[in-house]
Order: C-alpha cells, then sequence, then structure tokens
C-alpha cells in the first residue's frame, strides 16, 4: 500500500503554493513531480504516477504552480512557473537531503522544468524526467520548444506515447539523438499524450502506467549511482 500523502506548504515569489509529500520507508531518491497545463496536482493520473512511484521506493514531491493553487485556467508566465519549480526542489531537498534528488513532470510542467534547469541549473537535480514532453502544439508540429534543451547538462528522460500529438515522434526522435548519452527515450506504442490506449491496442491504461512506472526507477537506478 502506497504512503499516504503529507501536506506542504511552499513559498514561491512572496506567496504559498500547496504540496503534496510521499515518502516511502525504502526510499532511494525523490522526484520533484510537476502537473501539466489542464489539471493540478490532485489529478487521479498524477496521484496514481506518485502512488506506483512510492510503491516502488521512489519518494515524491508534487506541488500546484501558483495559477492552479488560485483556481486560475491560464498557466503562469515561465518566469513564475520556474520559481514554483525551483521553490519545490528547494523543498524537496530539505524534506530528504539525504536522497538523490530528479526533477520534471507532466507535459507542462515538464517543458517550464527543463527550461529552469537551462537557465540556471536546479540545485542537487541530477536528472529530468518528462512525462510527456510537449515539443509543439497539438497540430502545429515544430522543434521550436526543445531549442533550450541544448543547454541542459544533466540526464533526461523522455516518456513519450506513440500517438502524441503534442510530440510526433520523427520530429521528436532526432532531438533526442541531438542530445547524446544524456537523453533517453521511452516510446508506449498505442498512448496519446495522456497516456490513453485505445481498447483495440491489447493493453490497458494501467499496464502503461506500470510500464511508465518500471521505466522510470530502472532509469533513476541507472543514473543514481
Amino acid at each position: 500500500m502506497s504512503t499516504a500523502p503529507l501536506p506542504v506548504s511552499i513559498q514561491v515569489d512572496g506567496e504559498r503554493t500547496s504540496g503534496l509529500w510521499q515518502r516511502p520507508g525504502d526510499a532511494r531518491a525523490i522526484y520533484v513531480l510537476a502537473h501539466g497545463a489542464g489539471a493540478g496536482m490532485t489529478h487521479r493520473e498524477m496521484e496514481a504516477v506518485a502512488n506506483a512511484l512510492c510503491d516502488a521506493g521512489i519518494a515524491v514531491l508534487r506541488f500546484n504552480f501558483l495559477y492552479m493553487e488560485h483556481g486560475g485556467k491560464r498557466p503562469d508566465a515561465p518566469k513564475l512557473a520556474h520559481a514554483a519549480i525551483r521553490a519545490a526542489v528547494a523543498e524537496a531537498t530539505k524534506l530528504a537531503p539525504d536522497l538523490p534528488l530528479y526533477a520534471g513532470g507532466r507535459s507542462f510542467g515538464g517543458r517550464m522544468t527543463s527550461q529552469a534547469q537551462a537557465l540556471e541549473p536546479l540545485p542537487n537535480v541530477r536528472g529530468l524526467i518528462f512525462v510527456g514532453f510537449p515539443l509543439h502544439p497539438a497540430g502545429k508540429p515544430s522543434t521550436d520548444r526543445a531549442a533550450h534543451l541544448s543547454d541542459v547538462h544533466i540526464p533526461m528522460l523522455f516518456l513519450q506515447g506513440s500517438r502524441d500529438a503534442l510530440a510526433e515522434l520523427h520530429l521528436l526522435r532526432p532531438v533526442v539523438e541531438e542530445l547524446g548519452t544524456r537523453a533517453t527515450l521511452h516510446v508506449f506504442e498505442g498512448a496519446d499524450h495522456s497516456f490513453h490506449v485505445l481498447k483495440s491496442s491489447g493493453t490497458t491504461d494501467a499496464k502503461v502506467r506500470a510500464e511508465l512506472c518500471d521505466a522510470i526507477t530502472s532509469w533513476i537506478s541507472d543514473t543514481a549511482t
């Protein structure tokens, strides 16, 4: 059974936002998990991923960006989103200074984390994990959003569905290859941007989520040493 999340308060630019902290007894690393643009830290998929990782020995800190904390729908400007990520990373370090630290998250949250890292390295963060990196808007294929990744000099894990409308694989694969050995791409066949699969795929969302968490834990084991 997963460790119950504990509420935490995180200060961001003179304001406070909510966080949820889960640390299993056998924790071997921390993942600061940022949410996507349309759903906050308590969304059922965010909760499911956090619980699965916790069961696998990965502590997780979820948090809300300020717009989500205030009930807004329009995501924060990058500068404010970056500040929230830095505050969450600092909080994770305080909560468990003994554990290797990783950051990233779903879609918007993952991209804001990589931008923050590219501008100024996040203290103590050993690697970035993207759960559906939003390479481009739906229907507008481009690699412009990946330009900053060349300024990220720590390991990166890209977890992407083969049907992801926000990251066409024929564009994403060259981006990852250009990043060299510091980038790893794990593709989930039949999954969309939300890691949902069709009934005709022969698998289920739950199995995809389990594969996703296995990929994260295996990659952390490879990079934490």
